[in-house]
Parts: structure tokens; sequence; C-alpha cells
């Protein structure tokens, strides 16, 4: 934990809780590939700005995006202003509403959760990189995503409760991975 009060409540009330919904998903996806290279504080700091640049990540919203959307988000201070990973999320938009035809966001990425996940113990035991996550990175770059690498990825499905990487003696990890199960089994 740290001693930021937001960095805290998204730990505590967010991280690893399951997601199914596909803007849910869609804006972790964004989010995290916005984080990259950066700190997970500087995008929650950001996220209600992220929120408001990209129609609350409405993906059908996005999927119409154009240049003038691009250079009106590379204009505004409050978000990060990386054209690539801009560009990225509007693409990112198209290819989850292209999904919606054959696998939607939600059933691939979850269909993409190990069978078997050990939490881990300490912070030394954190993967970047999965076997699985490596999968669905490939699968989402053939459906047309962009800056979705394996790291990336990976960072999305602990967001999104698809594994449950918080530490075996956190006193969220049982609540979360109850709900983690119960999201598994519909």
């Amino acid at each position: 934990m740290t001693g930021d009060p937001l960095y805290n409540a998204y730990h505590d009330e967010e991280w690893g809780r399951p997601v199914r919904d596909e803007r849910g998903l869609y804006e972790r996806l964004c989010l995290e590939g916005f984080q990259s290279g950066l700190s997970w504080l500087t995008i929650l700091r950001k996220r209600e700005a992220f929120r408001s640049a990209f129609a609350g990540f409405d993906p059908d919203v996005v999927a119409s995006f154009d240049e003038r959307d691009v250079e009106r988000m590379l204009a505004d201070a409050s978000i990060v202003r990386h054209r690539g990973k801009i560009e990225a999320a509007i693409a990112n938009a198209r290819a989850t509403v292209a999904l919606r035809d054959t696998q939607p966001l939600n059933e691939l990425l979850w269909s993409h959760a190990p069978a078997k996940h050990e939490g881990p113990r300490t912070s030394a035991g954190w993967q970047s990189v999965t076997p699985e996550s490596t999968a669905l990175a490939k699968e989402l770059r053939r459906s047309g995503f962009r800056f979705v690498g394996p790291t990336t990825v990976y960072a999305a499905m602990q967001a999104c409760g698809v594994v449950n990487d918080h530490l075996a003696g956190c006193w969220v990890r049982d609540a979360v991975e109850a709900e983690r199960m119960t999201a598994l089994a519909t």
C-alpha cells in the first residue's frame, strides 16, 4: 500500500474485482495502454479527465472519433498526450465494436483466464507476462487492437479480475477471489 488515498481506494475497492461489461473492459485496456512507461498513480489521477476525453469510454462513440478528436486530445493537458496511445484507444474502440459480431470483448478476455493461478505470496512473485496474456495479446492484435502487448494485457487481466494477484496476506484477497470465482461461473 501507499500513502496515497486514491491509490489505496483503487487497490481496496477495484483492482482485481471482476469486470465483465464491454465498456469497463475497454476502459481498463485503454488505461493500461496509457500507463505504459508511466506510474499507475499518474493514470489514476487523470482517470476522470480520460473518461471525459474519451466519452466515458463508450466504444461506439470513440469508434467515430477522427483526426479532429486526436488533435483535441493532444492539446488536453489533463490526459497523457501521446499520439500513438490516443490513436490506439480509438482503434481499440473500433475493434471492440467489430468483435461484437464474432466473440465479444468480455468473452475473449475471460476465455484467457488461466485454469490454475497461484496468487503471489510476496511482491517478488508477481509476474508481468504469462502464457495467457501472450495468447490474448496476439488475439487482440489479430482483431485490430493496438498497444496491447503481453505486459499491458496482463495488467488489464489483473485489473479486471481475470487473475487475482493480491498477495496471499492481503486483506481483500479472499473477497476478490470469491467474486472472481462467481464471475468465472457465469
